[in-house]
């Protein structure tokens, strides 16, 4: 089965809710199972539970079948959610606008490469949608 892998904060942002409005979508059209995971930070100490991230995403879209949700905790946010998608062998990943700029700082100083789609492409082999800016 297809599997989309959505990355959000919690609390649920802006930002967070229309990236997740579309990777319903794209996971709705493809027929996959999504999973959406907040990367919990080791130094922010926020301790955010799966209970927490379902209540929170299922307040504002009903629930989602095929649906997991996955609290990862690391020091990096880019470098977990990298681990999350590898470890789900994702076909799918969507990333807000405002998280692919950081996602361009990070690669920038990793490689030449500016493109963050091309990038995560490349080193996790899926497809990587950017949620478009609220209009």
């Amino acid at each position: 089965m297809t599997q989309v892998v959505v990355p959000v904060r919690y609390p649920l942002s802006e930002h967070s809710r229309r990236t997740l409005e579309t990777a319903i979508a794209v996971a709705d059209e493809r027929d996959a199972a999504l999973s959406v995971l907040h990367v919990d930070l080791y130094q922010s100490n926020q301790r955010v539970t799966q209970a927490d991230l379902k209540h929170a995403v299922e307040e504002q879209f009903g629930p989602l079948d095929r649906t997991r949700y996955a609290v990862r905790t690391g020091f990096l946010v880019e470098e977990t959610i990298l681990d999350e998608v590898a470890t789900e062998d994702a076909d799918v990943v969507v990333i807000g606008r405002k998280q692919a700029g950081r996602w361009r700082r990070m690669v920038r100083r990793i490689t030449d490469e500016p493109d963050v789609a091309q990038y995560l492409s490349d080193q996790l082999d899926c497809h990587v949608v950017a949620a478009p800016r609220s209009g």
